[in-house]
C-alpha cells in the first residue's frame, strides 16, 4: 500500500504499529502451525489445533490491513511483512495437505518463493508493483482452501478440486504479475533507445491518475466466471465416489441450459425468482448429492430418506468414537458452514449468471444453442469422455427424481415389510421340537466387526489373514475342534452393524434403520427367543453399547445383557473399540461360561477390535494376565495409525492395519476356544458386513465369510448338505446365502421343523 509522506519519519524508527503488533500475532500463529506440521511427520498431529490456528491466523489477514488504515500506520514495511508471513502460512499448510493430496499442492507453497528466487535471475522481476485487490483475493483463497482440506471436511474428490482451482488461481494471479513487470521493462527499453523520460503513464500505480474502470471491470468479470463456474460445477458434480473424476466436471448440465434460455425471455422481477428458487433447489441438490456420496462411501447404496434421516444421532456419536470429540465438532462446524454457504451462494450465483444472460442475449441464446447441439449430438452417438461419463447431464434433475422415487418406494414398503414380519414358519413351533439336535450344549454367535470377504480374497493383507485362519484351524484342531464355512449377504455394508444382527436373527431383511424400527415392536421369532424357549439362559454381550437397551429383552428376549458398564474392564479404548476382544472373552468366561451348575448358555457376542478406523489394534497377551483390562495400560505395542483424519487418507496404511485386526481377531476367538472351549462348545462365528473405503475399493459387493465351529462331529455332520467346507476359509465358490435365509436354516438344521410348512 501507498506510504502517507507525512508519516514518513514515524517508520523511519524502530517502533511498531498497531497494525505490526497484529501481523506479528499471525507470524506467532503461522510458527505453531509450522510446529505442529514438523511434528506431524514423526507422529500424529492434532487436526483440530492445527486447522484452529491456521483459521485464527487467516481471519487476522483481514485484521491488520483494517487496523493499518485506520490508525493512519500504513507502511511498505508493514505491507511486506504481511506479505511474508502469508507466504510462509501458505507454505507450511501446503506441505502438510500435500501428504494427503500429492506432492503437486507444494506448488501452491512454493510460487511465492519460486517467484522471489527468480528475481534474482532476471532482475526485471524485482521491480516494484501496482497495488492490486485481486492479487490479496487470491492470496486468501490459497489459505482458506489449504486450511479446509487439511482440516479434511470435504470429500476428497471435492477438495482436490478445490485446490486444483487454487492453484489455476495462484497461476493466472503470478503470471499477470510477470507479465505486467515484462511489459514495463520493454517499455522502459524502448523509451531508453528513444531518451525518453523515466517513466509514462501507464507504468504508475493503480489509482495513481488512472480511473478505476479496469479493476472494477476485473471484479466483474471475475465474479461473473467464479458463478459460472459454481453454478456448473454444482450441476454436474456427481454423486457417487465411483464416479467421482475430472471429466465428471467436463459434461454441458442440460438444466443450466434450461435454465439460461428461460431467463433470457423473462421479464426482471421473473428473472430474479427464478434465479433464486433455482438456486435454492440447486443447493438442495449439492446438499443430496454430498450426503449420497458418502452414503455410497460407508453403506455402498444409495441416501433412502425415511430409514438414514434417523441414524444421524448415531453417525455422530461413532464420529466422536473415532476421531475425538475435537476433530468431530469440527466437522459438523464445517458440515454446517457448508450447508449454509450453498444457500446463500448458489442463488447469487445463479443470480449473476441469469442477469448476464440477460444483458447479452444474444450471446447467451448462441452459446445455449451451440452446447445444446454439442451436448444431443453426443447423446445420440453415446459419445463420452470417460465411462460412464456421457458428455450432456441431467444428473442433477436425476438426483430429485431419484429420491421422490425412493421415498414413494420407502412408504410402499412399510405394508411390504409389515407382511413379511406377520408370515412366520416358525412362531407357533411347539416348545419341545425347538433346536433339538443341540440340547445341552453352549453356543456362541460370534459377530466380527467388519470381517467381510474382501480380508480373505484378493487385496494386499489377504495373505495375512489366510495365514492367520490357517493357525487357526491348527489351533482347533488341537483342542479338538472342527469347523466349516459359507459365505452370507450383509444386507448393509462399510457400517450399520446392528442391522446384520437383526437380519440374522429375525429372518428378515432389515436393511435401513426404518425397518429395523418397524421391526422391533413385533413379535418375531429369533435365534435368541427360539433358544430362550428351548430351556438355553441368553446373553448379549455388547461392550460396544454404553446405555440400557429396553428392545433387547423385549424382542430379542435375552435373560442378561453385558454393556461396556458390567464387564469390570479398567482399561484404556481403543478408537472405537471400548475393550478389546481377548477382554471380551475373558469376562464372558468369567460371567457366565465358567459358572458350574448352570443352564447351557445362548450368547451373541459382538467383538469390535476390527471396527474402523483400525488405527489402534490391542496386542495379544497370555490370557492369564488379562486380569480387569488394567494392564493395556502399560502396553505400548499396539499398532498406533495416528490421528483419524491424518491418517485416513493414507490408503495402505489404513488397509495394512485392517488386515492386522482381522488378524488380531481371528487369533483372539481361536485362542480362546483352544484354552476355555468345553467339549460340548458350539461357535457361529461372522462377521457382520465388509469394511468401508479406502479398504475395499469400488464394487467389492456384501458378502461376509460364516463359520461353525464344534467338538462334536454330530454337529458338523446336520450341515454337511449345505455345501460348506472343512476349516475357517470359505472356498471361493462356497455357497453365497442372503442372511437373512440363515434363521430358517439353522432351525431347520438342528431339527427345528414347524409343525406345517
Amino acid at each position: 500500500m501507498a506510504v502517507d509522506p507525512s508519516r514518513r519519519s514515524y517508520w523511519d524508527s524502530d517502533r511498531l504499529g498497531p497494525a505490526d503488533w497484529v501481523t506479528l500475532a499471525r507470524a506467532a500463529l503461522s510458527a505453531g502451525v509450522a510446529g505442529l506440521v514438523a511434528g506431524s511427520f514423526t507422529g500424529p498431529a492434532p487436526v483440530g489445533l492445527l486447522v484452529s490456528l491456521a483459521a485464527a491466523a487467516l481471519v487476522l489477514d483481514a485484521v491488520d490491513g483494517q487496523v493499518a488504515r485506520r490508525t493512519g500506520t500504513a507502511s511498505a514495511r508493514g505491507e511486506r511483512l504481511d506479505a511474508e508471513v502469508d507466504a510462509f502460512l501458505i507454505a507450511v499448510l501446503s506441505v502438510y495437505v500435500a501428504r494427503s493430496f500429492g506432492a503437486w499442492v507444494l506448488a501452491i507453497g512454493a510460487a511465492r518463493y519460486a517467484f522471489l528466487a527468480a528475481g534474482y535471475v532476471l532482475p526485471w522481476l524485482r521491480a516494484p508493483l501496482p497495488p492490486r485487490h485481486w492479487r490479496k483475493v487470491v492470496c486468501a483463497i490459497q489459505g482458506i482452501v489449504l486450511a479446509v482440506a487439511a482440516a479434511q471436511v470435504l470429500p476428497s474428490g471435492l477438495a482436490k478440486a478445490a485446490l486444483g482451482v487454487a492453484l489455476v488461481l495462484l497461476a493466472e494471479s503470478f503470471g499477470r504479475d510477470v507479465w505486467w513487470l515484462s511489459s514495463r521493462r520493454r517499455r522502459e527499453a524502448s523509451r531508453s533507445r528513444a531518451g525518453a523520460g523515466p517513466a509514462l503513464a501507464d507504468d504508475r500505480p493503480a489509482g495513481a491518475g488512472r480511473g478505476r474502470g479496469e479493476p472494477r471491470a476485473v471484479v466483474a468479470l471475475t465474479l461473473t466466471a467464479s458463478s459460472i463456474a459454481l453454478v456448473w460445477a454444482a450441476l454436474v458434480a456427481p454423486d457417487q465416489p465411483g464416479r467421482f473424476g475430472s471429466a465428471a466436471f467436463l459434461r454441458i448440465p442440460t438444466e443450466g441450459l434450461v435454465l439460461v434460455a428461460l431467463a433470457v425471455f423473462l421479464p426482471a422481477a421473473g428473472r430474479r425468482i427464478l434465479a433464486v428458487l433455482a438456486g435454492l433447489a440447486l443447493a438442495l441438490v449439492v446438499v443430496l448429492k454430498v450426503v449420497d456420496y458418502q452414503i455410497f462411501s460407508l453403506f455402498d447404496r444409495p441416501f433412502e430418506p425415511l430409514g438414514d434421516i434417523g441414524q444421524i444421532g448415531n453417525a455422530l456419536e461413532t464420529l466422536r468414537l473415532e476421531n475425538g470429540a475435537s476433530q468431530a465438532r469440527l466437522i459438523e462446524i464445517g458440515a454446517v458452514v457448508g450447508v449454509a454457504a450453498a444457500i446463500v451462494l448458489l442463488p447469487l450465483a445463479m443470480l449473476r449468471v441469469t442477469r448476464v444472460a440477460a444483458d447479452n442475449r444474444r450471446f447467451a441464446l448462441r452459446t445455449v444453442a451451440g452446447l445444446g447441439a454439442v451436448g444431443a449430438a453426443c447423446a445420440v452417438l453415446g459419445a463420452q469422455f470417460a465411462s460412464p461419463t456421457p458428455i450432456a447431464s441431467a444428473i442433477s434433475a436425476g438426483v430429485l427424481v431419484d429420491e421422490a422415487q425412493t421415498l414413494r418406494a420407502e412408504v410402499n414398503d412399510v405394508g411390504v415389510f409389515a407382511a413379511a414380519i406377520k408370515h412366520d414358519p416358525y412362531r407357533g413351533i411347539p416348545t419341545g421340537s425347538l433346536l433339538r439336535a443341540l440340547r445341552g450344549k453352549d453356543v456362541l454367535l460370534v459377530f466380527a466387526e467388519s470381517f467381510g470377504r474382501v480380508a480373505i480374497e484378493e487385496s494386499s493383507f489377504a495373505p495375512e489373514v489366510d495365514e492367520a485362519l490357517a493357525a487357526g484351524n491348527r489351533r482347533l484342531a488341537s483342542a479338538g475342534f472342527h469347523s466349516r464355512s459359507g459365505f452370507l449377504i450383509s444386507p448393509t455394508f462399510g457400517g450399520g452393524s446392528w442391522l446384520a444382527h437383526s437380519t440374522l436373527n429375525s429372518g428378515l431383511w432389515v436393511h435401513n434403520l426404518r425397518r429395523y424400527a418397524q421391526l422391533l415392536p413385533e413379535r418375531r421369532l429369533t435365534l435368541a427367543s427360539a433358544f430362550n424357549r428351548a430351556g438355553w439362559r441368553t446373553v448379549d454381550d455388547v461392550p460396544s453399547n454404553d446405555r440400557p437397551w429396553p428392545e433387547g429383552k423385549a424382542f430379542y428376549h435375552w435373560d442378561e445383557i453385558y454393556d461396556r458398564n458390567q464387564v469390570g474392564y479398567r482399561g484404556p479404548t481403543f478408537s472405537y473399540a471400548a475393550m478389546p476382544d481377548q477382554y471380551i472373552y475373558s469376562a464372558l468366561e468369567r460371567l457366565e461360561l465358567g459358572k458350574t451348575h448352570r443352564r447351557p448358555l445362548f450368547a451373541e457376542v459382538d467383538t469390535v477390535s476390527s471396527h474402523q478406523p483400525w488405527n489402534r489394534i490391542p496386542a495379544e497377551i497370555g490370557w492369564n494376565e488379562v486380569g480387569d483390562g488394567s494392564v493395556y495400560d502399560r502396553l505400548p505395542n499396539h499398532y498406533e495409525g495416528g490421528a483419524f483424519l491424518s491418517y485416513w487418507g493414507d490408503a495402505p496404511r489404513v488397509q495394512a492395519n485392517y488386515g492386522r485386526s482381522i488378524v488380531y481377531t481371528i487369533n483372539t476367538l481361536t485362542g480362546f476356544i483352544q484354552r476355555y472351549g468345553r467339549k460340548n462348545l458350539v461357535v457361529i462365528e461372522l462377521g457382520d458386513h465388509q469394511p468401508r473405503n479406502p479398504v475395499t475399493g469400488e464394487r467389492a459387493g456384501h458378502q461376509v465369510p460364516i463359520s461353525i465351529i464344534a467338538h462334536d462331529p454330530s454337529v458338523l455332520r446336520r450341515i454337511e448338505g449345505w455345501g460348506w467346507n472343512p476349516g475357517l476359509k470359505p472356498r471361493k465358490d462356497a455357497p453365497v446365502w442372503p442372511m437373512s435365509s440363515f434363521r430358517d436354516r439353522f432351525l431347520e438344521a438342528f431339527d427345528s421343523k414347524p409343525a406345517a410348512r
